[in-house]
Order: structure tokens, then sequence, then C-alpha cells
């Protein structure tokens, strides 16, 4: 299977669907919340989003959305990446509850070799995340430095660190 891209393999306009979506539970929603402090009623509290909210029901956490999308697009975008080097806009487009499904995609917007570096180069994506219905959830633009083929073979190749088993007896 393949893990990341080097900025060689990036096409402009390119789109990979990642794969496999991610069904958002209750648990997961709040242990985020727990985890990151985010205590708003709106995500944890039953009670409150029934009958305070015009959605009548409590709402998975944002920053939770985003990373789970970010996650997806990790073997398709950023598996063999150097760094993130900037998320550009990150809009909330709908809200998104327990029991969805989340599924991502993202698009090759532009990319350009590094200026102090001939051995990398960044790359613009954005990601779409929607839900089982289609609905468009949240979209995210980033840069990302990405080494070229030169740089993976001075590391190693693509599964740098990546020991060789031994026998053991």
């Amino acid at each position: 299977m393949k893990y990341g891209r080097s900025y060689e393999e990036f096409e402009i306009g390119a789109t990979y669907r990642h794969w496999p979506g991610k069904t958002v539970t209750e648990y997961d929603d709040h242990l985020f919340c727990l985890l990151t402090m985010n205590h708003h009623p709106l995500h944890l509290d039953r009670h409150y989003a029934e009958t305070t909210t015009e959605f009548g029901r409590n709402v998975v956490v944002g920053n939770y959305v985003y990373s789970l999308l970010l996650g997806m697009s990790v073997a398709d975008i950023s598996g063999l990446a150097i760094a993130n080097l900037e998320i550009e806009s990150l809009r909330h487009v709908a809200p998104t509850f327990h029991g969805d499904t989340l599924y991502g995609e993202t698009s090759v917007l532009g990319k350009w070799e590094s200026k102090s570096k001939d051995d990398r180069g960044i790359v613009h994506v954005e990601t779409t995340g929607y839900k089982q219905d289609g609905t468009i959830v949240c979209t995210f633009r980033r840069k990302v430095l990405v080494g070229k083929e030169s740089h993976l073979a001075k590391i190693g190749g693509r599964h740098a660190g990546r020991p060789d088993p031994t026998a053991v007896r």
C-alpha cells in the first residue's frame, strides 16, 4: 500500500478520495471535548442541546471534525511530508451529529519548488469533508512541505526508519 506522495507525484487539479470514512460516536466526541477542555454544553449536555439550540441535539465539536479529516488525508497527502506549513483557512459549513459518518477528499490547488532547498517543494491543497448524505460539513486549505524523490533517497527511501525484522530463536 502506498503511503504519502513525493513532490513529483502530486498533480495540480488531482483529487484524492480518502478511505475509509469514520462514523462519529457520542463517546468519540465527548472524549475529544474532555481531552481538549472544551466543555461547552452544546457538545456535552444532551438536555441543553435539546432544549436551547436550533439543532435539538448535540453537535460534534468542530475541531474533532477537522482533526478526523486531516487524519484521513495523511495516507494520500502528507504521509511523506516534512512539515505542515500553514492552515490557510478552515470553514465549518454544516453541523455533524453523533452517528454521522464522515468522508473526505483533497484536491491539489498548486505546487512550487522550495526557494531554499532543492530537494523539496510546497503543495497547496484543499480538503473537503462531507457526511453520508453528501452534505459538506468542513473545508480547509493548507500548505505542506513535501520531499522530492532526491530527498527520499537521502533519508533512506519511502520507509526510512522502518527496521528490518531479525530472526529470534
